[in-house]
């Protein structure tokens, strides 16, 4: 009896032994998880993309009010030269803006960044809206030009989308 139950007790000892996962195994798991992650990724980063175009288009036109109070306040928009840089703080150089509120227009100078971390692009007058202003960023690809996300983004084609 003695021997039946030793035996018993070596024997479910050696089965617990043998219940792992073999090599292979693991590696088709870990290689599954691979592609899965893979697949995941793409379309995260597709998504991360039209964010930031989105964001691009919302910082586009929160520029355009600041400028437009700008205006308001001081009878024309900034220079050229002036840029962008007027919206946060005082410019020096002239024309002198005549009424130039204590806190600026915007808080920030982290607003004149597009979403690639990049300076907005801004020319008066502007070539393309010779009434008023060009204000633009180029995109993901960083330079003139581009198709999808890599795309110039300028206030010009915002106007056009909204109108249409």
């Amino acid at each position: 009896m003695k021997k039946t139950q030793a035996h018993r007790r070596q024997r479910q000892t050696n089965e617990h032994l043998t219940q792992g996962f073999t090599l292979i195994e693991i590696m088709a798991v870990v290689l599954i998880m691979g592609l899965l992650m893979g697949i995941i990724g793409v379309s995260i980063s597709g998504q991360i993309d039209k964010a930031r175009l989105a964001t691009a288009k919302a910082q586009i036109s929160q520029l355009e009010s600041a400028l437009e109070f700008y205006r308001m306040d001081n009878g024309r928009y900034p220079t050229t030269d002036q840029g962008l840089e007027s919206l946060v703080r005082k410019p020096t150089g002239e024309p002198e803006p005549r009424n130039y509120p204590p806190g600026g227009y915007l808080k920030k100078s982290d607003a004149l960044l597009d979403p690639w971390s990049e300076p907005f692009f801004y020319e008066y007058p502007g070539s393309r809206n010779s009434h008023s202003f060009d204000l633009w960023t180029h995109g993901a690809d960083l330079s003139p030009g581009g198709e999808g996300t890599d795309r110039d983004l300028g206030n010009w084609e915002i106007e056009t989308q909204e109108g249409a």
